[in-house]
């Protein structure tokens, strides 16, 4: 990137926009719907105590390497890394080579598809050397966002209709019928969707300051405060008590493997870590924020959240003696039957709450991963801004109409299923289902694993604990203790990719 391009480079207009703004990508429907239901399935209070173990010790240490690159490069994730080494090294070489011998043993044993994106990643790495993390950057938002799309498009359709009393169902039947209208039928789950991505696309196109920072100083204090509303109404109904103990309570008998392996990977998941998110907002930040200080507030930000969405459903799931291992279906199905029957004539107003902060959570994380692209196409390809927005959005719409109108099977799109079938050994569920899967059981674990590897042993954890406090280029910065070096050097070297390799290899069965 040019001087000129970096010197009118737009920047946060204060530390609490940066914080609030990627608080906001972290705090999404991965924190409000995803960690109930996967905490309800997996024993509560020992699974929760698990999660924000692996917070600290894994998704912290790389969130705070993702915005350090960012704001030490000024670039969007592609020239961020292509700056650090511009061209590949012996180092990055052997890596490329153990990926190749990887991708290799996984084509011989038939795994088609995780072979190819592993092929790709190491025949890329060793020609354009670590740039492919900022390529992975700009792909993994765009998958993950068309289909996160559509479940953003089913929020706003859920809030309008308990506005109109249309959520007053009272059993599981009822709460099937009203889902069904919504999913299944294209032009509705198209038109939300495309509403969904139109509000995120319209906040981006207004940049930083005056879209994302604005957008999210509104949009969290309102989360907060929706919350807190329902969290008063959830922890006074009858035998609340129980809900709250299923939370907060660690019984690990409860724990087993399976649930300790899934809170390690929802805590490098529901940190925005491994897409570059981190590095596109870092990029935006002054050299007077400190990034650890900074980082610590986001992550107690993201969690509290969680565990205070968690205070808002098992409270309420207790109280009517409802199951507490719903699964997905739990918001959009269980909750509102919640709802009408603890709201008597207002149930209508708790569950359309409820559903405008599911919207909230949403946007707030779909504004981050279209950002990511954005970044991408402005910085390393040179579009104006406007631009890149309606071109990411268009293509990432394109895609989440795929997504909705297969969501219940691949009925709709058989050329696509036999493609998949190929390549992954079987298209299960529908397109919405593999892309998922693809993301958040390939792509993520891969980004967020060369990414570790690459700050551990290529940049070095030194110039990572250099750059976190403020103005880390100033004269009479200090250098970095043993003792910091040490913790960052284990973090980022051992731990982060040691439990990343676990993590990936359960989720494709090795494991």
């Amino acid at each position: 990137m040019s001087g000129n391009a970096r010197t009118s480079r737009e920047k946060w207009g204060g530390n609490i926009g940066f914080i609030l703004a990627a608080a906001g990508s972290a705090v999404g429907l991965g924190n409000v719907w995803r960690f109930p239901f996967i905490t309800g399935q997996n024993g509560g209070g020992a699974f929760v105590l698990v999660y924000l173990l692996c917070v600290l010790l894994i998704g912290l240490p790389i969130m705070i390497c993702e915005t350090t690159v960012g704001r030490w490069a000024q670039s969007d994730p592609i020239g961020a890394f292509g700056k650090i080494e511009p061209t590949p090294g012996r180092r990055t070489r052997t890596v490329a080579v153990l990926l190749f011998l990887s991708a290799a043993a996984l084509l011989v044993c038939r795994h088609y598809g995780q072979g190819a994106i592993l092929m790709i990643l190491s025949l890329t790495l060793a020609v354009r050397g670590w740039r492919i993390i900022g390529y992975f950057s700009a792909l993994v938002p765009l998958v993950i966002l068309s289909y996160y799309g559509t479940v953003g498009g089913w929020t706003i359709a859920y809030f309008f209709k308990g506005l109109a009393h249309s959520l007053n169902f009272t059993t599981t039947e009822g709460a099937a019928e009203v889902f069904h209208s919504v999913e299944a039928i294209p032009g509705v789950s198209v038109s939300y969707q495309l509403g969904f991505m139109s509000l995120c696309a319209v906040t981006i196109w207004f940049g930083v300051r005056q879209g994302i920072e604005l957008v999210s100083k509104l949009l969290l204090p309102l989360l907060f405060l929706l919350l807190v509303v329902l969290i008063i109404r959830s922890v006074t109904l009858p035998n609340s008590g129980e809900g709250i103990r299923f939370l907060l309570y660690p019984d690990f008998g409860k724990l087993s493997a399976e649930g300790i392996l899934l809170a390690m990977g929802h805590a490098f998941f529901s940190l925005s870590v491994g897409l570059g998110l981190l590095t596109a907002y870092g990029s935006y930040l002054d050299a007077d924020k400190n990034i650890l200080t900074n980082s610590l507030i986001i992550v107690t930000l993201d969690t509290g959240i969680a565990l205070l969405s968690g205070l808002v459903i098992f409270p309420a799931l207790f109280s009517v003696g409802m199951p507490i291992d719903q699964g997905p279906k739990l918001v959009f199905q269980i909750m509102p039957i919640i709802f009408n029957s603890i709201g008597g004539s207002f149930g209508w107003f708790w569950s359309s709450s409820f559903f405008l902060l599911l919207t909230i959570a949403a946007l707030t994380s779909g504004i981050s991963l279209l950002e990511v692209t954005v970044c991408c196409l402005v910085d390393h390809f040179h579009f104006k801004r406007r631009s890149a927005t309606v071109l990411a959005a268009a293509v990432i719409s394109a895609i989440g109409v795929l997504c909705s109108i297969s969501f219940d099977d691949w009925s709709r799109l058989p050329a696509l299923q036999r493609a998949i079938t190929f390549l992954f050994g079987g298209a299960k569920g529908s397109m919405f289902d593999m892309a998922d899967k693809l993301s958040s059981s390939y792509l993520l674990p891969i980004g967020g694993l060369v990414i570790s590897l690459f700050i551990g042993w290529g940049w070095g954890t030194d110039n990572v604990v250099r750059q976190l406090p403020a103005h880390p280029a100033a004269a009479d910065t200090p250098e970095p203790s043993l003792a910091a070096r040490l913790f960052w050097g284990i973090a980022i070297r051992v731990v982060a990719p040691a439990a990343i390799i676990i993590v990936f290899l359960h989720t494709i069965g090795w494991l």
